[in-house]
């Protein structure tokens, strides 16, 4: 390769094991955290170390509770539906099968959405590979998000038979968590908060906006905090952080462009592209795209994914998910597909999914029993 990938340290603790360590702790027997008799993972969605370093002034909670070694890396790509499939299964991408936001659907020339895809068309809960942690790790565990996500195939396939307990108001859920913690013991709570990354897509989080949205999570956290009883232990994480893309940054892909050439398919997102080739063409596009884009982008095939580990060992039934070339931004920019009709994608500002440490290194921050 003409850039080699990141290679994660040897000692970064990974999101994939979070979730089991907690109920290790349970147990007394955690190498991360302390006992403790109930345990809380809080996942802020789109809320990177750097992120909440670069506004720690607006989130005093949050940002004393943190010391250095609090902190995990996210899987890659850097994107929710892997990431948090990867957090509630405990095995990366490879396994489990979400390589992607977009991904093909092998044998077709359908590009689906792995957070809708199961409303919208139709996947089946199996194309989720992985034993939930819920169904695994034998004991209580709850859910507690906004009351939309009750019933998607997505929260199905990542959260199984999870007791599910809906509240749209943050203050709400983060009480109703505690109280849940508290009334179980032995139990694991799962708790999401999404606003964060909704207005920092389309804001940005340098925006005033989304640091307003994270005075409120910081207020909520130190409500948690006062709230759970003395023996339970909360992890504060989330699934990835965020790149702002002003539009002067993005590269439109344009009919006619020589990068399109032997282009069969785009998936992934605009800072995670997964392209898949025409047949005999992978190796043509992944030249093309190396010659042109790897001063600012981490060109690679699907072999060297395969071969570096980042997303571990690749079920062969996974494969053909992946896109044979990929595309990974690493200067501040993001490439979008303007021969699609529906330009609205282009008004995103926050970005995330690729290997940057501002978009997986993510907070690991211990409240409670754990701290």
């Amino acid at each position: 390769m003409s850039l080699s990938l990141p290679a994660d340290p040897p000692r970064a603790r990974s999101l994939t094991r979070v979730v089991p360590e907690m109920s290790a702790a349970l147990n007394g027997g955690s190498e991360w955290f302390a006992p403790a008799r109930s345990a809380i993972v809080w996942v802020i969605d789109g809320l990177g170390v750097s992120n909440l370093a670069a506004r720690a002034g607006h989130a005093r909670f949050l940002s004393e509770a943190r010391t250095k070694r609090d902190a995990a890396r996210t899987v890659f790509p850097s994107t929710t539906a892997a990431a948090l499939t990867s957090l509630l299964t405990g095995v990366l991408p490879g396994a489990h099968g979400i390589v992607g936001y977009r991904a093909r659907i092998p044998g077709t020339d359908d590009v689906v959405n792995m957070l809708r895809g199961w409303d919208t068309d139709g996947l089946p809960l199996s194309f989720q590979r992985a034993a939930p942690l819920s169904a695994t790790l034998g004991r209580p565990f709850f859910a507690v998000s906004r009351n939309e996500y009750a019933r998607t195939g997505f929260t199905a396939a990542t959260l199984g038979d999870a007791e599910f307990h809906g509240a749209d108001d943050l203050d709400e859920r983060v009480r109703v968590a505690a109280d849940l913690a508290a009334r179980h013991p032995g139990s694991l709570v799962y708790l999401y908060a999404a606003d964060l990354d909704a207005i920092g897509h389309k804001r940005g989080w340098e925006s005033d906006e989304w640091v307003a949205a994270l005075e409120r999570v910081d207020a909520a956290a130190r409500t948690l905090a006062a709230s759970i009883d003395r023996g339970t232990g909360v992890v504060v994480t989330s699934d990835h952080g965020m790149i702002d893309v002003p539009r002067h940054r993005q590269i439109l892909l344009k009919e006619g462009d020589d990068l399109l050439e032997g282009v069969r398919l785009i998936g992934g997102e605009p800072r995670l592209l997964q392209l898949y080739s025409e047949p005999g063409e992978a190796d043509a596009v992944l030249t093309r795209w190396r010659e042109a884009e790897a001063s600012r982008s981490w060109v690679f095939s699907r072999a060297e994914l395969e071969a570096s580990g980042l997303i571990g060992a690749v079920d062969p039934e996974v494969a053909g998910r992946i896109g044979d070339v990929i595309v990974a931004a690493r200067a501040g920019i993001a490439y979008y597909d303007d021969r699609l009709a529906d330009k609205a994608p282009q008004k995103m500002i926050g970005q995330h999914g690729s290997l940057t440490d501002e978009e997986r290194i993510v907070p690991l921050i211990r409240l409670g029993a754990f701290a």
